[in-house]
């Protein structure tokens, strides 16, 4: 590599390299500052977010970096803005919170933004090593953030669990990128794309594929690979599960669509089969197991693995406009969950901490009519029904099954949206019908502030959905180029 490529491919990450340095410098000031900068520390890390975002949106530059390692293109320019929406956001929300859920480490932030450096550089790698590299730093960052509570046991299991399970999963994406790379001598998508067109695939590299999926699919926490799920929801601090939900689900969905489209694309009808149990499997799970659940947090964690069933839906599809309707099923779930979790965070009595049970929010209607209008759109949203924004994300990946003649996977996908609306409409019931036990305490402005915009989006999603809708189609359209 000459200096001039170097120095190509630098400027062509200059918004990771914005968050790898402002890291260390973050994490030198909390070291020789102490436990006054946590504050200070917190700001300094929304605002480098926020200017990796502006230079990536403003002075970004599409291309190939490190030999083709990394790939910076519109789809990737796509999902990176919705991660790093997500990682502010869920930042800007623990503000209020950090002393509450014992958040207050200079520590966190840092954390968070490392994480977000490792969704950034996962979203572009074009290459087998690239992909693993980028996961691990995202999830070691992650496994430590949801154990950071260290007083708490449930948030030490939490992130013990996630841990082991986190490790089991690398292990298994690890294996399976082995075999990849045995029986097509190489790491390149675009390399290993040109391989498989050569000819049939041999048994030993369908089983890579498999455990590559697999993996991946621990990520996005799809079934069967979910079980980690529920109890890291409900044990870790509410402000990192909402950082859990949001922007780590955008980035390992994001690395899946590529590698499947990029590299494996030629290989289609062995792949789509295992992307049709994966997403029929968690949605159905995902409405199912939630119908029991009290504990709100666990509630969400099943909804998150349903609503990944139904992204995968667009996915199965292996056409352009099944993943432009991935990409805008993600960028609607990302803000349901965030305006959902800043309600949940919300759920605080004046005379104790917080409270996650269903029950508790039982006439919200009366003490706090607008956070209940606004809960009950996210519902109904999360829920598919018409107008609101939840609707639109599952119409157009049905849409994209049924043009590719993928009928039984529409079907069951509707009939399990269906099935739960179930658990949504009950959240909604003990809102509307059932008599307030107590009022909730003071809700903090920034939280107001995210749930007030989310519950605008999933409404007016109507009127602002087509630039939406071109964008993602745009962004998708570059995968097939």
């Amino acid at each position: 590599m000459t200096v001039e490529t170097l120095i190509a491919s630098l400027h062509l990450v200059t918004p990771e390299l914005i968050l790898a340095v402002g890291a260390m410098v973050l994490l030198m000031i909390g070291v020789f500052s102490g436990d006054r900068s946590n504050s200070v520390v917190t700001g300094l890390a929304i605002a480098l977010l926020i200017f990796s975002g502006a230079w990536l949106i403003f002075a970004g530059q599409e291309g190939e970096a490190f030999n083709g390692a990394y790939l910076a293109d519109g789809y990737a320019k796509f999902m990176k803005i919705l991660a790093l929406i997500g990682s502010v956001t869920a930042m800007i929300m623990a503000v209020g919170h950090a002393r509450y859920d014992h958040l207050d480490k200079f520590e966190f932030p840092v954390l968070l933004v490392l994480a977000t450096l490792g969704i950034m550089l996962m979203i572009s790698a074009n290459d087998l090593i690239t992909l693993y590299m980028a996961l691990e730093l995202q999830s070691l960052a992650l496994y430590v953030v949801a154990a950071i509570n260290r007083d708490s046991l449930r948030s030490t299991e939490a992130g013990l669990k996630y841990f082991v399970l986190g490790a089991l999963s690398s292990g298994m994406l690890l294996y399976g990128m082995s075999l990849v790379y045995g029986f097509t001598g190489n790491t390149g998508f675009n390399e290993i794309a040109t391989v498989l067109s050569a000819g049939e695939p041999s048994l030993g590299l369908i089983f890579g594929l498999v455990f590559v999926l697999a993996g991946l699919a621990f990520k996005i926490s799809a079934v069967p690979f979910h079980m980690w799920t529920p109890d890291v929801y409900e044990g870790a601090p509410t402000p990192v599960t909402a950082f859990l939900a949001a922007a780590p689900k955008i980035g390992a969905m994001a690395i899946l669509v590529r590698i499947v489209i990029d590299a494996f694309l030629p290989i289609f009808a062995e792949w789509q089969q295992i992307v049709v149990f994966i997403s029929i499997a968690s949605m159905v799970l995902g409405s199912v197991a939630a119908i029991g659940q009290r504990n709100i947090k666990r509630l969400m964690a099943y909804s998150s693995i349903g609503h990944m069933g139904y992204a995968l839906v667009g996915l199965a599809a292996g056409t352009d406009t099944g993943v432009a309707g991935v990409l805008l099923y993600m960028l609607i779930y990302l803000v349901m969950t965030l305006g959902t979790f800043a309600c949940i965070m919300a759920m605080r009595q004046k005379e104790g901490g917080n409270v996650e049970n269903i029950d508790d929010l039982a006439g919200l209607s009366t003490t706090r009519p607008f956070m209940a209008f606004v809960l009950t759109a996210l519902m109904f949203s999360l829920a598919g029904i018409p107008p609101l924004a939840g609707f639109f994300a599952k119409y157009f990946v049905f849409v994209a099954a049924i043009e590719a003649k993928l009928y039984a996977l529409a079907i069951i996908g509707v009939l399990a949206s269906v099935i739960g609306a179930y658990y949504y409409l009950r959240i909604i019931k003990v809102m509307w019908f059932d008599e307030a036990k107590g009022e909730f305490a003071r809700t903090a402005v920034e939280l107001r502030l995210v749930f007030g915009l989310s519950g605008l989006f999933v409404v007016g999603y109507v009127l602002i959905g087509g630039p939406l809708g071109t964008a993602a189609e745009a962004a998708a359209k570059t995968l097939f180029n």
